[in-house]
């Protein structure tokens, strides 16, 4: 996951500083709305680790949507760096934090502390990114 982050947010920097993409007015509203969302779903690493793994998983999920409702908004290029961003952090989606008690969980799986950070780790890339993106 934070290895297409990163790749996806290289690309984006690279458009951006080749000025193969110049953001609209709107895209930069909405990029710092993102990036103030996702700024305040996933905090430090540090306080990251001291939150339950129920709070970890919300907190990824409420990144996740502020990224959908973001694509919600836009169209082209930040729609596409959006969309590409929400795909490459859907194994969210598949998350447990709690037990399965009876064993049927639609699939879902625990992650380990690994992914967590890792999933962290990509958050708060994409909002360097969406943050650069306003002052583009």
């Amino acid at each position: 996951m934070r290895t297409v982050i990163e790749e996806l947010t290289d690309e984006a920097e690279r458009q951006l500083r080749h000025r193969t993409w110049v953001p609209t007015p709107a895209d930069r509203t909405v990029a710092e709305k993102a990036a103030t969302e996702l700024s305040a779903a996933v905090g430090t690493p540090q306080s990251q680790q001291a939150l339950s793994d129920v709070d970890r998983l919300a907190r990824l999920r409420e990144a996740l949507a502020a990224l959908a409702i973001a694509l919600a908004h836009v169209h082209g290029r930040l729609a596409w760096f959006l969309g590409a961003a929400v795909t490459a952090l859907t194994p969210i989606l598949h998350w447990r934090a709690l037990p399965s008690g009876d064993g049927l969980t639609f699939g879902a799986v625990q992650p380990t502390l690994q992914q967590y950070v890792e999933a962290e780790d990509a958050v708060r890339r994409l909002r360097a990114a969406l943050a650069g993106i306003v002052t583009a």
